[in-house]
Parts: structure tokens; sequence; C-alpha cells
């Protein structure tokens, strides 16, 4: 879709729109390059880039996807440019949800947090005994 809404984001004599097409196309290829490098199997250094974005954390990977998605949006803010940008945006933010962990069931919340109150309220009643 990035690729597509690119070379039609290029067809257009306005130098922004021509610019953030071939952003976006650039874009589609890193995205075949680090998430499927079996389309770009006959590119020799696709396994070496593939190897290496698997080695970034989520997080990495979820500001670089947004970063990348973002820049030709604010280049050349037009349907084109949204559509074709929101499913590479979206790759980013699941690798955020991902970086941010598991969710975590309530009963292990509310233990936490009396165990945490229980703390505070010792600590409170153990300044107050050496003040007295």
């Amino acid at each position: 879709a990035c690729a597509f809404a690119g070379l039609w984001n290029c067809v257009t004599i306005n130098p922004l729109n021509i610019a953030a097409g071939v952003w976006m196309m650039l874009n589609a290829f890193v995205l075949f390059l680090c998430e499927a490098p079996f389309c770009c199997q006959f590119i020799e250094f696709a396994n070496a880039v593939s190897a290496r974005a698997d080695k970034l954390r989520p997080w990495q990977k979820a500001a670089f996807y947004c970063g990348m998605a973002a820049f030709p949006v604010m280049l050349s803010l037009t349907l084109t440019t949204l559509f074709g940008n929101a499913i590479a945006f979206a790759t980013g933010v699941l690798y955020g949800l991902s970086a941010l962990g598991k969710k975590g069931d309530a009963i292990s919340y509310a233990r936490i947090h009396q165990q945490q109150k229980q703390m505070d309220e010792e600590k409170l009643t153990g300044s107050l005994e050496g003040q007295a």
C-alpha cells in the first residue's frame, strides 16, 4: 500500500508530493527488507538487513517505523500520504504495544498495591515513633 500510494503521489508537478512519494516507496522497500526478507531473496544484503532489524528491541522498531511513516505526512499532508503510511505507522504502533509488555491480571496488581500501602504505613509509623 505504501509503495503504490508513493507511486501515485509521484504523478504530480508539486515537488513536495514527489519527495513524499519517493520517501514512501523507500519506506515500503525498507519494510520489505526488515519484515519480509523472503520477498527480496535476490538482493544480496537482504538477509543482513533483516538480521540486524531482528536484533533491535521492539521500542526501537516502533520509533523507527513510526518516524519513517510520519516524515512523508509532514512533507505533504494529503489523503494519499495518510492512507499510504497508515500500515507502516500501524506496524510501529504494534511494536510499541509489544514493547509495553503483557497485560497483568488485577489480582497481582491489587497485591502489589496492598504491599506498597503496608510499606508506606510502616514507614510513616516508624518516622512518627522516631519523633516521639
